[in-house]
């Protein structure tokens, strides 16, 4: 008889609660999901917000200087950067897309160091700013698939987020118009670059 009652006290979950628990746990988990979802969405505005910060700074260093960043012939004299950082000032900032800028050898690494002796953006040398998504950013002249312009360039850009810029501000094809990327989207990662 004992053992009777000791049978009837061990008993499991019912239908209810278990599925009270998976609610739990689907709400949970969806809240993380969506979580994840606003955070790159505002990676992805940052970036494009970090491009209009890049073509201001720009532009307002050639309105006062009348040159470009990097290409400054007279850098030295209007903001005592050292003859050693002047570009030649011939229209182009060259170089092309610097990731890593080790040294001011590059006229698109020493666009950094005329941009922050402006003070128009933040940091110190020609130390390349970082993207919203970790990669780092670059400026220069370049021709991209028959279109020379001013660029300014992300590297290690999710493919998904360079698509959905490029489809919000552009033409949606990755080798055409003001926004590209270095290939197809599809992949994990692209260098994306918009003209200034």
């Amino acid at each position: 008889m004992e053992l009777k009652k000791q049978q009837n006290k061990q008993k499991g979950f019912t239908l209810i609660e278990i599925a009270i628990v998976m609610v739990i746990i689907g709400l949970l988990l969806g809240g993380v999901l969506k979580g994840q979802e606003l955070i790159n969405n505002a990676k992805i505005k940052g970036l494009y917000s970090l491009k209009d910060q890049m073509s201001a700074a720009y532009n307002t260093y050639y309105d006062r200087y009348n040159a470009f960043p990097g290409d400054d012939p007279n850098a030295h004299a209007n903001l005592g950067t050292g003859a050693a950082n002047d570009g030649n000032g011939n229209g182009l900032v060259s170089g092309g897309a610097q990731f890593l800028c080790a040294s001011t050898a590059q006229e698109s690494c020493r666009a950094f160091i005329h941009l922050r002796a402006a003070n128009l953006i933040s940091g110190s040398g020609d130390t390349n700013p970082k993207n919203p998504f970790g990669g780092s950013v670059s400026v220069a002249d370049n021709a991209y698939n028959g279109t020379r312009a001013h660029w300014v360039q992300f590297d290690n850009v999710p493919s998904d987020a360079a698509q959905i810029l490029d489809r919000k501000y552009d033409d949606g094809v990755f080798n055409t118009g003001s926004i590209q990327g270095s290939a197809a989207y599809g992949g994990a990662i692209v260098d994306l670059r918009m003209i200034m």
